[in-house]
């Protein structure tokens, strides 16, 4: 089998394992509320209004699985989906951060809740750090990268919002982005560009998902 035909098959694996059994199963405000480690998990992480909800939404053929909100850093809860039937793994969307104007108090609540979850779940594969390809790694993006390096957790960058650029200013942040985490040591090397409007890319993201559980 040639190495097109083996990325056709991941990408075939990939496509039938999301279009089957997906269920939100809980949220989880403290770690005394996480579900049981007995499953391996990948999560997806990003600032508020990066389109996350969105992307899970569009990865998952689902309208309404992740909730989405007008209100930027709304939401600070981990948020668990059960794929597959029997299950298989859990996706897990993470608090958004960055917003200007939440309170300090919020701030804090969202950096214990983040930094204790990552330091030690076992079970965590990969986290997916949302990127929105307009705008670039911002210094707060940095932060959970720092945060992801020292826990040791893999991670890989995706940008968000492909369609809303032009593809010479999409190469430009995808390799300016490529070269900002090229020396993280728990980074993965290639950047995944996507687009929940219209699809683009997300085959190939549902692809590492699966990957990330190997």
């Amino acid at each position: 089998m040639t190495e097109a035909e083996q990325h056709q098959d991941r990408i075939e694996e990939a496509r039938r394992i999301f279009a089957g059994p997906i269920a939100f199963l809980k949220s989880a405000p403290a770690l005394k509320f996480l579900p049981d480690a007995s499953v391996p998990e990948v999560a997806f992480a990003g600032r508020s209004n990066v389109g996350k909800s969105s992307l899970i939404n569009a990865l998952t053929g689902r309208n309404a699985l992740a909730r989405t909100s007008n209100t930027p850093g709304r939401t600070q809860e981990l948020n668990f989906f059960d794929v597959g039937n029997p299950l298989r793994f859990r996706l897990v969307d993470m608090p958004g951060y960055g917003y200007a104007k939440a309170p300090k108090d919020m701030l804090k609540q969202w950096r214990f809740l983040v930094n204790d979850y990552l330091r030690g779940r076992p079970v965590l594969k990969r986290t997916h750090v949302l990127i929105d390809c307009r705008h670039g790694l911002k210094d707060v993006d940095a932060t959970l990268l720092d945060m992801l390096d020292e826990a040791a957790v893999s991670y890989r960058i995706v940008l968000t919002k492909a369609d809303k650029v032009k593809a010479s200013a999409l190469a430009e942040v995808t390799e300016r982005t490529a070269q900002a985490v090229r020396k993280r040591p728990a980074a993965h090397p290639e950047i995944i560009a996507t687009s929940s409007e219209k699809g683009m890319g997300l085959p190939e993201l549902r692809a590492a998902v699966i990957d990330a559980l190997d």
